[in-house]
């Protein structure tokens, strides 16, 4: 699969209480294309509602993917991948970097009662993670996938990546633009 034309990458920049999100639509060739912000609790549940906000800021047909940088953004305020392909009505996968035996463990540690139960459940839902890159490349990477086959979301994200980088550069460019949100939001 050829990558799209444009993706919007979501990624999010923690402050004490707050964490700022920001959307880049980037176009296939790796230049930025518009970008858009909002801003979601550290530890609540409302960073679906983030993306969807840059999502709506931003008010962009021509995007064709979008891609989310994890799913457990401030943390673990869980990314709803099922909510957002149908509020988008795109594929959307979440990018992750570290081989994990999951967040099970760690949600039953930070949270209890119905908090907890509200994460699993979201957590649950969530499409398993498949590798992107073959197991002898060294540093690891893993795509979930709704509505696109997640062996072509994986060929969207090596087709979005340039030589020599890990991340992809709609979520390379939405990490910059995110700090510098929170940067000029809290002037840290």
């Amino acid at each position: 699969m050829d990558p799209p034309s444009r993706t919007l990458g979501v990624t999010f920049s923690d402050d004490r209480n707050v964490s700022h999100a920001a959307g880049a639509v980037v176009r296939v060739d790796g230049t930025p294309d518009g970008f858009a912000f909002a801003t979601c609790t550290v530890g609540g549940t409302d960073a679906t509602d983030a993306v969807i906000d840059c999502w709506r800021a931003l008010d962009r047909e021509d995007v064709r993917h979008v891609a989310c940088a994890g799913v457990a953004p401030a943390w673990f305020n869980l990314l709803d991948l099922d909510r957002l392909r149908e509020a988008l009505d795109r594929p959307v996968y979440a990018v992750s970097y570290e081989a994990s035996p999951g967040l099970e463990p760690a949600l039953r540690d930070a949270f209890d009662g119905d908090a907890l139960a509200e994460r699993l459940d979201t957590y649950r839902s969530l499409p398993p993670r498949i590798r992107v890159d073959p197991p002898e490349s060294g540093d690891p990477r893993f795509v979930r996938a709704v509505g696109v086959d997640p062996e072509d979301a994986a060929a969207a994200v090596r087709g979005l990546t340039r030589d020599g980088e890990r991340r992809c550069e709609p979520l390379r460019i939405a990490a910059l633009a995110a700090s510098a949100h929170r940067e000029a939001a809290t002037g840290e």
